[in-house]
């Protein structure tokens, strides 16, 4: 198998990224992919332009619900005029939110899916833009009931979409019995799956939640009854220290590499040997990290095993194997080691709206899939694989 050996982010006589848009020529068969393959995008982005807390808190609460509101080209979320996304973030959203489909309710999916179609993406799973900036909202019950709205507002949108759309719900991770209500609602309001942030925050006596912690045990637990895939985005790990020149570049760079914590914590702290039915997936950050990970997670089992409380039960290769998947988006490097990581166990992306995202050039990601893995690989790497992650035909 062959990969290009370069493929441009964004091939030349794209515009910026608020003026791209879908540029699909040809026919599944002419991007080298089996008659009537589907292109899933794994890993798509929406932001929320309805004022949907506000509208959906009691009235006595409304002072405290986070508030929606457009501001120089980007939706933002905030409560009492302070938006919780600042700086660079900020500047990021405004650079793809007045996309046509990018900020989609129920009511006006049809653009969205046709923007999408117009890029050769057949379907997608969505994850949040700015509602992220929620994740550690102080009021935890608060917090719930903020999590529930969204997830009824994505819900609502993917059952308009007639199977084109597939949206990521919120879960209450810092309670057991929170955790299995907000997972039973979010099953029965179809939602798939699911996102855990990488960083938990903090418990009730403020201090940092650990996942892999006796005190989680009942709230992995619930996850694996409930069935679900576990999903973890990049996107939550800011520099560590200032940056005057090119901070979104280096914002960039550290929220890329930002898995190996977590994954770490799956393995050498036993949520996967005591939770055997959890299903993972890493989205965003590229493939190319696994094979480094999975030799440095053997160096360090081989190097302190007579130092671990509880060694894995298994080889570290086996968790990969059996629980974990990834996506990506343009990853020759990741496609060259693909033997290494394992062609079931990745997923393509367009990751729209975003700008690092293969939107306008979609058809020369997928054919550079197609030139790596061949053609009926290819297909479960831009569908199948996502399909069998999520448990959808």
């Amino acid at each position: 198998m062959s990969v290009p050996t370069k493929l441009h982010y964004p091939p030349a006589g794209f515009g910026a990224p608020k003026n791209r848009r879908g540029h699909a020529r040809g026919s599944r068969e002419d991007i080298g992919l089996p008659a009537g393959t589907e292109i899933f995008s794994a890993d798509n982005h929406l932001s929320v332009a309805a004022d949907i807390f506000y509208d959906k808190f009691p009235d006595d609460l409304k002072d405290e619900a986070p508030r929606i509101w457009y501001e120089d080209g980007a939706y933002l979320v905030g409560v009492k005029g302070q938006s919780f996304v600042v700086g660079d973030f900020s500047a990021v959203l405004m650079q793809y939110d007045d996309l046509p489909g990018a900020a989609t309710g129920a009511a006006d999916i049809g653009t969205r899916i046709q923007e999408l179609a117009d890029d050769g993406v057949d379907k997608e799973l969505a994850f949040p833009n700015a509602v992220l900036a929620l994740f550690h909202y102080p009021d935890k019950e608060l917090r719930e009931r903020i999590f529930r709205i969204y997830n009824e507002y994505v819900a609502e949108i993917q059952e308009r979409s007639n199977g084109h759309f597939y949206g990521v719900g919120l879960i209450n991770w810092w309670d057991p019995a929170g955790a299995r209500r907000t997972l039973d609602e979010l099953k029965a309001l179809g939602l798939k799956t699911f996102l855990m942030p990488l960083y938990p925050g903090f418990d009730d006596d403020g201090v940092v939640i650990d996942y892999g912690s006796t005190a989680m045990i009942p709230v992995w637990d619930a996850i694996e009854e409930a069935g679900l895939p576990v999903t973890h985005h990049i996107g939550e790990t800011p520099p560590k220290s200032p940056c005057e020149f090119g901070s979104v570049a280096v914002a960039m760079m550290i929220n890329i590499d930002s898995f190996r914590d977590m994954f770490a914590r799956y393995i050498f702290s036993g949520i996967l040997d005591k939770h055997p039915g959890l299903k993972v997936g890493w989205f965003e950050g590229g493939i190319a990290w696994v094979p480094s990970a999975l030799q440095d997670g053997e160096h360090v089992l081989a190097s302190y095993r007579h130092m671990l409380d509880h060694p894995p039960r298994h080889d570290i290769r086996y968790y990969w194997d059996t629980h974990m998947s990834a996506s990506f988006m343009v990853d020759p490097l990741g496609l060259r080691l693909i033997e290494e990581i394992g062609v079931d166990r990745v997923m393509w992306s367009s990751d729209y709206p975003h700008n690092e995202s293969t939107f306008g050039y979609s058809e020369q990601s997928l054919s550079a899939v197609v030139a790596a893995l061949g053609p009926e690989n290819a297909a479960k790497v831009v569908s199948g694989n996502i399909k069998n992650f999520l448990g959808v035909s």
